[in-house]
């Protein structure tokens, strides 16, 4: 399997990629950067977005646009480089962010939090309902779905829509639940998958860590990829959790897979860069970058934000 840089400008921490189907365009966010950008494999055109804040998620809307999590709430735009409508803002301090998210497959929005400090279990993950017939005028109804984390992750679900997955970061765990998209209850909660920590002492390049989990997608035979945060990976896990297989990745810190391209068979994943040490940045000199590579299995298309 071969890697390609798809796009050769990096960020200091690219994260939330989709591929839109309608404008056969990939989007994603540079937390770092405070900016959203998108990219045409067809023409090669790069476009972006400066932010007036971290950009941690993002998904399309299906009225157009997008829905963004941003540092201190949920944000609606109603086109590329619109100005930015607050849906519901959070009072979770200074100290937190929206992380990863994304949409369900009936249209909720899904974003988690990253307690910045990483001293104590501080993180949340919420789902924003502002579909029409959400029993509140359209107007958002906010669930808080887990607690008592510090960097909430890998979400996704499962095809036939009866598996919800989450990976908190801090603790090298991914999670699964039993989930009904329609009444939207997360139940019979297991450990999907957990990886070995990191040894005390472990520097970047070292033997003997294999990372732990950040973002996350699902292809359509049901296996959950997750990138490898330090782990220069990406694991594509049976629905048994098993490992089914391992891609290395050329850079030490991959955050997020997605599937894209017209058949969904590209695999796209965001990196970062900020941060990485010198001797890293040598042997990963396009750290930051997406790269992109074919596979077997189309992955499963993006959800829509519904409002």
């Amino acid at each position: 399997m071969t890697w390609q840089v798809a796009v050769p400008e990096p960020d200091g921490l690219g994260e939330s990629p989709f591929w839109h189907p309608t404008e056969q365009r990939l989007y994603w966010v540079d937390i770092r950067g405070r900016r959203v950008r998108r990219f045409d494999p067809a023409t090669g055109a790069r476009e972006q977005w400066e932010l007036p804040q971290e950009a941690g998620c993002i998904a399309p809307a299906a009225r157009g646009g997008l829905v963004l999590g941003l540092r201190d709430g949920i944000y609606r735009a109603r086109r590329w480089g619109g100005s930015l409508e607050p849906l519901v803002r959070f009072g979770h301090g200074a100290h937190s962010r929206f992380n990863d998210g994304k949409a369900d497959p009936l249209g909720r929005f899904w974003a988690g939090t990253y307690y910045e400090p990483k001293d104590a279990r501080k993180a949340d993950l919420y789902c924003i309902d502002c579909r029409p017939d959400n029993g509140n005028g359209g107007r958002p109804l906010v669930q808080l779905k887990v607690t008592n984390t510090m960097n909430s992750n890998g979400l996704a679900w499962s095809p036939d829509q009866r598996t919800l997955y989450w990976a908190d970061t801090a603790d090298h765990t991914v999670h699964a639940w039993d989930w009904g998209a329609r009444g939207n209850a997360m139940r019979h909660h297991r450990v999907f998958r957990r990886f070995d920590p990191k040894p005390a002492g472990w520097q970047p390049g070292q033997p003997g860590y294999g990372g732990r989990p950040d973002g996350a997608a699902v292809d359509e035979e049901g296996h959950y990829w997750i990138a490898m945060f330090e782990g220069g990976r990406l694991l594509r896990i049976s629905p048994a959790g098993e490992v089914a297989a391992e891609l290395e990745v050329p850079a030490r810190c991959p955050t997020m897979p997605c599937f894209g391209g017209p058949d969904r068979r590209t695999l796209f994943v965001t990196t970062a860069r900020h941060g990485r040490g010198p001797g890293e940045l040598a042997a990963f000199p396009d750290s930051g970058c997406v790269f992109s590579t074919r596979v077997d299995v189309p992955g499963l298309p993006a959800n829509f934000f519904v409002d």
